[in-house]
């Protein structure tokens, strides 16, 4: 929930062309790219706004390493209280985690080589931190580095873990509590959720849970270098920083955003713009020369096609000034609010009276705790029970509609689920299971046979990282079931 909306406004009053748009949302749809939310603003207020049913606009929705932006507007908010300098070293603030002679690239290690992602370390040290010894910042300090800090780009998810962990050295609290009085409260974001460690540290570099129009604000306090409503919230000078490149990320390219340097947990972007990102799409681009923000939430591979049809379509759409064209407008909004999303195209049959499954041998990823599935006839369609550890979950599934309801998950902490799908075949049930908080998707078939059971498959497997943080996600769900 924003306690705070932004306004809205159409597109054409701000200039903005709403078929540009509209060819961005054709392009997205010829791709197969799954978006499960669009947002643009453009001077303060939000000119387009779109949710991919079933998500939804109140759904917060996890953003993977998008976080670690908000991670770093926390350190610009502690330096600016006196809490810490960006130029400390991190065994300043453990020294009892490191023991004997500290190799000097260790020792020299400061919070700006955090920051960009330039500790000295080649490889990313979150496999090896995340097991054994659960004092994972212990586990960061005795990987030495190979490089000396400063001076070479990994990214490199135990640095940002690092960085919450010392937001709750000097705080005495965690990052999402400091966050949450510091910036979240006075912007009116009052749905935010932040995955812990084992440990009861902040994950800081994943583990966010934020509603699209949230993310935009945060994309327009960075836009206004930490100003928000007459209150700067973060030091401009840290922000001017932390979006301008530190450290060299591969070999230079003009086709690459990827390649075009690296601030203080913000990427370099082209077109003179920059932005924080997350793995399967999670984007929030800010667009100084146009004074715009785009927000995407989604679950697709291939997040520079994203970043390329932004750049092709909705860039050319912000940088005009477009005549007034209200039936583009009407076109665009009436496109927005017809926006679906499924990963399949089932021609649903009528099939059996009813049908149990017992789970395949193969278990996927995460999906452990379901047991089996059990199909009925119903006056309506077809009423799906899902078996899992904790009971019974039923949905009653109409042919093309989304069908609501709550199912626990292993890799998020959110129990709402949709789901849509039915009979394919006299034999074969197929259903797409969606949390509306999570990038990723679930596809149940089952198959009626001597043995009948079903197998379940990810459209995009959950990151790793989630398993580490159950009974945090288990803390989470209790105070949303």
């Amino acid at each position: 929930m924003n306690s705070q909306p932004l306004p809205r406004t159409s597109p054409s009053k701000l200039g903005v062309s709403a078929r540009g748009i509209i060819e961005f949302l054709d392009q997205i749809e010829a791709l197969g790219l799954d978006l499960h939310s669009l947002m643009i603003v453009k001077s303060g207020q939000i000119v387009t706004e779109g949710w991919w049913q079933p998500y939804r606009a109140n759904a917060p929705h996890l953003l993977y390493s998008l976080s670690k932006s908000f991670t770093s507007t926390a350190i610009g908010i502690a330096e600016h209280e006196g809490l810490l300098s960006i130029n400390d070293t991190v065994v300043s603030f453990f020294p009892e985690k490191v023991e004997g002679d500290v190799h000097p690239f260790t020792a020299g290690l400061k919070i700006r080589h955090l920051l960009a992602m330039a500790s000295g370390h080649v490889i990313d040290t979150w496999p090896a931190i995340s097991v054994g010894d659960p004092d994972m910042v212990r586990n960061f300090l005795a990987i030495e580095p190979i490089k000396p800090p400063g001076t070479h780009f990994c990214y490199n998810q135990g640095c940002t873990y690092t960085l919450s962990a010392i937001i709750s050295k000097v705080t005495g609290g965690t990052l999402l509590e400091y966050l949450r009085s510091r910036l979240f409260t006075p912007m009116g974001v009052e749905t935010v959720e932040w995955l812990e460690s084992p440990e009861g540290i902040t994950q800081g570099f994943s583990g966010l849970y934020l509603e699209t129009e949230s993310i935009a604000k945060f994309g327009i306090l960075q836009l206004h270098l930490g100003e928000w409503n007459g209150d700067q919230l973060v030091p401009a000078e840290y922000l001017k920083t932390a979006h301008e490149k530190h450290v060299e990320n591969f070999d230079s390219s003009e086709s690459s955003d990827w390649q075009q340097g690296y601030g203080f947990q913000f990427w370099v972007c082209r077109y003179d713009a920059y932005r924080g990102d997350g793995a399967f799409g999670q984007l929030c681009v800010m667009i100084p020369q146009c004074e715009a923000v785009v927000v995407c939430t989604a679950a697709l591979a291939d997040m520079q096609t994203e970043l390329d049809t932004v750049w092709k379509y909705i860039l050319p759409a912000l940088s005009g000034s477009f005549e007034q064209d209200n039936a583009g407008d009407e076109e665009l909004s009436l496109r927005l609010r017809n926006l679906t999303s499924s990963s399949s195209d089932l021609a649903i049959v009528d099939g059996p009276l009813s049908a149990t499954f017992a789970r395949s041998a193969t278990v996927a990823p995460f999906t452990d705790h379901l047991l089996s599935l059990r199909v009925e006839s119903s006056k309506n369609g077809t009423t799906l029970t899902l078996v899992t550890h904790d009971g019974e979950h039923n949905f009653d599934l109409v042919a093309s509609k989304w069908s609501e309801g709550t199912l626990p998950s292993r890799h998020q902490p959110f129990l709402k689920a949709s789901l849509l799908g039915g009979w394919v075949a006299n034999d074969r049930f197929i259903v797409e299971v969606v949390w509306p908080t999570s990038p990723h998707r679930l596809l149940l078939r089952a198959e009626v046979g001597i043995e009948s059971v079903f197998e379940a498959k990810w459209v995009t497997e959950p990151l790793g990282s989630a398993a580490k943080s159950k009974s945090v996600i288990e803390s989470v769900r209790q105070n949303h079931a």
